[in-house]
């Protein structure tokens, strides 16, 4: 079993024991101390505020008498992140009544909130470690956690090494980590093979357009595919993005980051699925072979597109993934892109927009995101505004005649490339983290990722 640094299941000296107290249960726990400690507590004005710790004095060995966290009840997550972070450099184990914390939830966010990323500067902090006892429920918390660690990795990344190519490389190393099968379709190949909106959308660029297609599991087991938005970065094309929307665009590939994640959190708890993985991986970039406003391009199922815009290009490419993924009728279908700052501008930073032409799947999921509190918000497709998306000259426009609902026409574009009776879902995520939050760094984030898997697991564990 392999457990991430911040945890030890063999602990070389007694661990300070950290005992959970919310703002109801403080005062209870002072009357239970000794009068000297308890006065101590009240003048360091430690409060049980959700998320903040305190060290105890120390006792007659010498070693602190254990520690206090803040926490909104017993099935907080993010107060033990922030405790991972700001507690002095040590060993802790979780103490208190054992009603009064769900360990699952405590030992996961101590993990995300051990979260660095240090790949061009290594962090000078030492890492706090949770004493913990080896077993299958930890391995599969660490595999949890490493999920959500790739999935920010990967969008932390800069694209000057997270291009295409590199993006193709990781999937390869999952796959092969997992003995999945993996093919890359590289440029001209993609032409050759049917993905026309795929090639348009990437064949500016020096680097190569590729369809990423990893599939795992036994045949006969029921499918499920995932497909990420892979837009490794994103100029905006020839409707150049002004540098401010040019700023953040690394995390453009969000949703295949997702999707890697997701698919690699399947494969290490062996759910009972078939799994596959597409991820159209491009730069959208500006050349003299950059496609043009109001050109009209082909799609893999034989609809014509024209462009409204070439910044609406991450629904191009899913498009011909999508087409693919139906192929195969799979029982579910999900797919994660950083679509729309028309979703952000509905629901902010934090909440991933969900829709689906399913309500049981989406029923699951909602509840899957409840229970392990990763927030989704769905939001309807509405197909009235289906006309907003009309051409007088093709089957679709890319990017429609209106300003109103983007993230609406936005999913009901990508509607038109999945088979009506296939579960399918999309999430219209961030994947960034605009501020310091408990156990969530500014940077790349995991939005709706926990979620599904829950619904998935609920579904399909052994």
């Amino acid at each position: 079993m392999v457990f991430l640094d911040c945890f030890t299941t063999e602990a070389q000296e007694q661990p300070v024991e950290i005992t959970p107290v919310t703002k109801d249960t403080f005062s209870d726990w002072l009357t239970s101390q000794s009068g000297q400690l308890a006065n101590w507590v009240k003048k360091t004005g430690f409060y049980a505020d959700p998320g903040k710790s305190l060290i105890l004095p120390p006792g007659d060995g010498g070693k602190p008498l254990g520690a206090l966290l803040g926490t909104v009840g017993k099935n907080d997550i993010w107060s033990w992140g922030e405790a991972a972070e700001h507690l002095a450099s040590a060993t802790y184990s979780i103490g208190g009544k054992p009603n009064d914390t769900d360990l699952n939830n405590a030992t996961l966010g101590w993990a995300l909130g051990s979260y660095a990323f240090n790949r061009y500067r290594p962090s000078k902090k030492p890492i706090s470690k949770l004493a913990v006892a080896a077993s299958p429920t930890l391995t599969a918390i660490s595999n949890t956690a490493q999920a959500v660690y790739l999935t920010r990795d990967l969008i932390n990344t800069p694209a000057s090494d997270m291009g295409p190519g590199e993006l193709a490389a990781c999937a390869k190393d999952i796959a092969d980590r997992f003995n999945a099968a993996c093919t890359v379709t590289t440029g001209n190949d993609l032409l050759r093979d049917n993905y026309p909106m795929v090639h348009a959308v990437g064949r500016a660029s020096k680097r190569a357009p590729r369809l990423i297609d990893i599939i795992w599991g036994k045949p006969n087991w029921p499918k499920v595919t995932l497909v990420g938005k892979g837009v490794c970065f994103d100029t905006g094309g020839l409707d150049l993005k002004p540098s401010s929307g040019m700023l953040m665009m690394k995390k453009d590939m969000g949703g295949a980051a997702h999707a890697l994640g997701l698919g690699q959190l399947i494969m290490a708890n062996r759910l009972n699925i078939r799994l596959r993985i597409l991820i159209p991986a491009v730069e959208n970039s500006v050349s003299g072979d950059a496609f043009r406003p109001m050109d009209v391009l082909k799609t893999r199922d034989g609809m014509s597109v024209e462009i409204g815009n070439t910044d609406a290009e991450g629904r191009l490419i899913l498009g011909d993934a999508l087409t693919e993924a139906s192929a195969e009728n799979p029982d579910i279908v999900i797919n994660f892109a950083t679509l729309t700052g028309a979703a952000r501008i509905a629901l902010g930073p934090d909440l991933a927009a969900m829709f689906s032409n399913n309500d049981i799947l989406a029923e699951d999921i909602a509840a899957g995101a409840e229970q392990c509190d990763d927030p989704v918000w769905r939001l309807p497709l509405w197909k009235p505004y289906r006309r907003f998306l009309d051409s007088k000259i093709a089957d679709i426009n890319n990017a429609g005649q209106s300003r109103f609902a983007g993230a609406i026409t936005a999913a009901l574009f990508l509607k038109e490339f999945v088979s009506d009776n296939i579960a399918w879902a999309h999430f219209d995520i961030y994947g960034w983290n605009p501020i310091n939050r408990v156990g969530r760094p500014v940077g790349g984030e995991a939005m709706g990722l926990r979620a599904v898997y829950a619904m998935l697991e609920k579904k399909y564990s052994k």
